[in-house]
């Protein structure tokens, strides 16, 4: 027994000591260089998560093109129109200029 006490005895004393031991300080770099790689990782994770969002719009746009194309086609220059009013039913009304509204100078110029 009394063999036994002396090597449990030196085992329980130096435990403390090798707990007590302190790791070092990350350097500044390191602190930068995680939040970089954590931004790295959420922005690609973000852009996983969009991207079929993404490809569907780009067909989707893709399809609208030519009607939006038409739809310039046949407005001409957007200055020969109003701004758009909304009616208290919810409509949207988009008026044309008239020709003598057209005629008129929009304003005086701004001085920049």
């Amino acid at each position: 027994m009394k063999a036994l006490l002396a090597p449990v005895v030196l085992c329980l004393c130096l435990t403390p000591v090798w707990a007590q031991q302190v790791e070092p300080a990350p350097k500044a770099d390191e602190g930068f260089s995680l939040m970089e790689e954590g931004a790295k990782l959420l922005f690609r994770g973000l852009m996983d998560e969009m991207e079929p969002a993404l490809d569907d719009m780009a067909k989707a746009m893709a399809e609208a093109e030519p009607v939006m194309r038409e739809m310039l086609r046949l407005m001409g220059d957007i200055r020969n129109y109003h701004a758009p009013e909304m009616q208290p039913n919810g409509d949207i009304l988009i008026r044309r200029k008239t020709p003598a509204e057209l005629a008129m100078p929009d304003g005086p110029e701004i001085e920049l």
